[in-house]
């Protein structure tokens, strides 16, 4: 089963938490803090592997949550780092973040990583918390949460050339006979309902990789037949081969049938309209062939080199697979629409507001309920088992400005604060 798109989520590793310890050894008295800070949490990361074909693995597993940094320890002990998670794809993966549509990494070579979810940093330990006033302070930080989201991946295959074309016009048969590929073939629509990929070599020695897209229709690019959902995979493709049936075998107008498929690659991408395209009239040896190439030739009006082949008898493929050979050497790659085309990498720096700290809302019950990422990330951080970090908390939501909000919107002495899943008694 082949599988181009997939949905999954991803949270990255959270930090191992902070210790609150002390010296206690023989002859040193007042030992003083001595709380070690825990480990990283791990990344996920990941990382092309040119033995996959296919998004199938993300069928049967669709989270991927990384393990968490080791605890600090006393004696100052750090905690152990958690070794990154690596999840293998196939090149030619673009990876997206489902909220924002945001291209985060286009995976395209063996080896090439990027990290999509962070993992948090380690709690602090008591001894980061030492000062002058407060020698011996029982504070530690629990870990930072790992970074979640959802991503969405999309193979795009790596072909340098795909054949495009109505249902059953021979497009199967012909990377049958230039490739080893054993794609299906039978006197039906959308027999090939997956893209097929061929390797071709020439006679003099030049190989290049063809795919076969399921047939095209008309409305494709709005979702009609089987072609959307494999218009993805034309999009790297340097070279269009254009398979027409030159015998109108189904008593459509080979004219005709050009037109539409290159208005529906135009409406999908009007980028691919820049690749070159090389026609291929096909089934040459059926009657009427003849006299409908030359009709087709007299209605062309743009110069497209053309190349009358029968792909049942092998007749005319050894020119144009010559001709592909040739258009390939000449033509650049196409950078996708995300990539930048100059070959120069700019980064732009966009001023953006920062998100706000926090938000108060009211529960039906008049509850008041606080939320923010900042917020929750510190909320997350705090060791509520100590009374002393519980009054650090307290000090950092005063210093945000948190009491101050909460009296404007009404809040009194013994009113419900919410955050997350905890409920608070406001005091004044």
């Amino acid at each position: 089963m082949f599988v181009d798109q997939v949905k999954v989520y991803v949270k990255g590793g959270d930090g191992g938490n902070g210790m609150v310890a002390y010296r206690r050894e023989k002859y040193v008295p007042k030992g003083g803090p001595a709380g070690g800070d825990g480990g990283k949490g791990a990344d996920v990361v990941f990382k092309v592997d040119e033995g996959l074909r296919t998004l199938m693995d993300f069928r049967y597993q669709r989270h991927f949550k990384a393990p968490r940094g080791e605890h600090g320890m006393s004696k100052n002990q750090h905690g152990k780092n958690a070794k990154d998670m690596v999840v293998k794809v196939p090149p030619g993966t673009v990876v997206m973040d489902a909220e924002t549509k945001e291209v985060m990494a286009d995976l395209v070579h063996h080896g090439q990583e990027a990290v999509i979810a962070k993992g948090g940093r380690g709690g602090r330990g008591n001894t980061r918390f030492a000062t002058p006033a407060n020698p011996a302070p029982e504070i530690a930080e629990n870990g930072e949460p790992g970074q979640e989201r959802d991503v969405i991946l999309e193979l795009k295959l790596l072909a340098d050339v795909g054949l495009v074309g109505f249902p059953s016009v021979g497009k199967s048969t012909l990377l049958s006979v230039v490739s080893s590929a054993k794609p299906k073939i039978a006197e039906y629509h959308f027999t090939t309902i997956v893209p097929n990929l061929g390797m071709v070599e020439t006679e003099d020695g030049r190989s290049f990789v063809m795919a076969d897209l399921p047939g095209l229709i008309e409305g494709a690019h709005e979702g009609v037949g089987l072609g959307h959902q494999f218009l993805r995979h034309i999009e790297r493709t340097r070279v269009i081969v254009h398979v027409i049936d030159m015998a109108a075998t189904e008593g459509r107008d080979p004219f005709e049938d050009f037109v539409t498929i290159n208005r529906e690659l135009k409406e999908y991408n009007l980028r691919l309209t820049e690749r070159p395209q090389i026609i291929v009239a096909n089934k040459m040896d059926m009657p009427d062939a003849e006299e409908n190439l030359q009709k087709f030739k007299e209605q062309l009006e743009e110069n497209f080199p053309i190349f009358p082949i029968s792909a049942i008898t092998r007749k005319g493929l050894r020119d144009l697979l010559y001709a592909i050979a040739d258009k390939l050497e000449d033509t650049p790659e196409f950078p996708l629409d995300h990539e930048e085309e100059t070959g120069i990498n700019r980064v732009v720096y966009k001023h953006e507001a920062d998100a706000a700290a926090f938000e108060i809302t009211r529960d039906p019950d008049g509850t008041f309920v606080l939320s923010g990422e900042k917020l929750e990330k510190l909320f997350k951080m705090t060791d509520f088992s100590r009374d002393e970090s519980v009054r650090r908390f307290s000090r950092q939501l005063r210093g945000m400005g948190v009491d101050d909000a909460l009296r404007k919107r009404g809040a009194k002495d013994g009113d419900v604060v919410k955050l997350l899943e905890f409920e608070f008694e406001f005091i004044e």
